[in-house]
């Protein structure tokens, strides 16, 4: 798993390395000139840190417990593209960022051409770290550079099939393994009252994942110019099957992570979600009274016999340029994705399947998980890791990409236009946004 990982972070982050060069002139990102700044800054320090992650606030909790020194006062709002991201760059424009903040790896390249990232690379105690990561989560941060450090790697999001064995059991509907089968047990779900899944309207990172699984790509480079690819063949393959789901009401379109939506699980109105290892926390925090009746299975494949997986999502724990405390905000993201008792309490709260070595033999990953009626989950994401095709790059300006897909979805769900509608759409927004940046697009 870990070669194929590893793989995959090069793949992507060599691409980068044309992008980042044409878009910026050192700064922040020259690690001469940061040589030295990564210093104690003497005296007490209070750190800023914006996160998603539920139950974030125990892991920072027994951080300040134990440095009264250095603390860390952590603020939560919603997930990166439904909000964070854009706050995120108002206050960088403003000035007023926060020291650290939540940054998936597919999104940290946009911060990056920003220059909205310290360089880590200039604080020893983080290069020393390289070798307790699995090797691709180190390459997504890096963004193709020899010595420069734009985040510390904290997860990754091998998808499967989380979905409620009860219900599936209870009328005698087989579990899907394929996309077809999928299909098919929406239909009877309906017929019963309820919905297979919930299609999101603003989760495209989840949509990217369902290309991925399909062996798509949405962009590459050649060391010269980016191709911009979001209406290829799989992915009109992809959109065109959650279109025919929309259309014929076989999923439900609740706005993703909000009461309705959690309501929709809780009460049994939706069966599954296709989701990543980390949606084992939401379903169990959303759906509290469905306790023990969830299972979760490899995800469908497009053809029998397959055993693909995508991915969704992966974070690291980015420092915003500005800070005054790099050397302190270093020392804590360090501390919360490599110590045990960090990786432990993000493990128990939200279900972080952890980015070093070390943390995946976390006894937490070994044991049965009393919401899923004691099935050892994390065996099904790590068979799925392993399923992750190692070829799927993200392009420099994702947050831009998928807000304008986003658009497009919203309008698909009311009736006006279709999913394949709003990739195209994105593509042209995309192209026009890299060459209003100056970042080559093939033509």
């Amino acid at each position: 798993m870990r070669h194929m990982k590893r793989a995959a972070g090069v793949a992507a982050a060599a691409t980068l390395a044309l992008t980042l060069a044409a878009c910026s002139s050192g700064g922040e990102g020259d690690t001469g000139d940061a040589a030295g700044a990564c210093e104690p800054s003497g005296g007490d320090v209070t750190l800023t840190f914006t996160s998603w992650i539920p139950g974030i606030e125990d892991a920072v909790e027994i951080w300040n417990e134990a440095n009264p020194d250095i603390q860390v006062e952590v603020q939560t709002g919603p997930s990166g593209n439904a909000g964070t991201y854009q706050n995120f760059f108002n206050q960088l424009e403003a000035g007023n960022a926060p020291d650290l903040g939540q940054i998936e790896y597919d999104a940290l390249p946009n911060f990056r051409v920003q220059d909205g990232l310290e360089d880590l690379g200039a604080c020893a105690d983080v290069v020393a770290a390289e070798d307790q990561f699995v090797d691709w989560t180190w390459g997504q941060v890096t963004l193709g550079t020899d010595d420069e450090v734009y985040g510390i790697p904290q997860d990754s999001g091998p998808m499967a099939l989380f979905y409620r064995s009860d219900l599936f059991e209870e009328n005698d509907i087989p579990v899907p393994t394929t996309w077809e089968e999928y299909k098919s047990a929406a239909e009877k779900i309906r017929e019963l009252g309820g919905y297979i899944t919930n299609f999101s309207q603003t989760d495209i990172n989840q949509f990217a994942g369902f290309v991925w699984q399909a062996g798509g790509q949405w962009f590459a480079n050649d060391g010269e110019a980016w191709t911009v690819e979001l209406t290829g063949a799989e992915s009109t393959t992809v959109a065109d099957y959650w279109q025919d789901l929309i259309e014929n009401d076989l999923v439900s379109t609740y706005p993703a992570w909000t009461d309705e939506w959690n309501n929709a699980y809780n009460s049994g109105e939706v069966w599954t979600w296709n989701s990543a290892v980390w949606g084992a926390n939401s379903i169990a925090s959303g759906a509290p009274d469905t306790a023990g009746s969830w299972s979760v299975a490899q995800a469908p494949q497009w053809n029998a016999g397959e055993s693909t997986a995508g991915n969704w999502g992966g974070s690291s724990i980015a420092v915003f340029s500005g800070t005054d405390h790099l050397y302190e905000a270093a020392k804590f993201a360090l501390w919360l994705n490599t110590s045990e008792e960090a990786l432990t309490s993000l493990n128990t709260t939200a279900a972080i399947y952890p980015a070093t070595t070390a943390g995946l033999e976390l006894p937490a990953l070994q044991e049965g998980v009393e919401f899923y009626g004691g099935q050892k989950i994390y065996e099904v994401f790590a068979e799925a890791a392993g399923q992750v095709s190692p070829d799927f790059v993200w392009g420099p300006t994702m947050t831009q990409t998928y807000a304008d897909v986003s658009d497009g979805f919203k309008n698909a769900v009311s009736g006006s236009g279709t999913l394949a509608d709003a990739l195209a759409a994105g593509q042209t927004s995309t192209i026009a946004a890299l060459k209003a940046q100056s970042i080559p697009v093939a033509e």
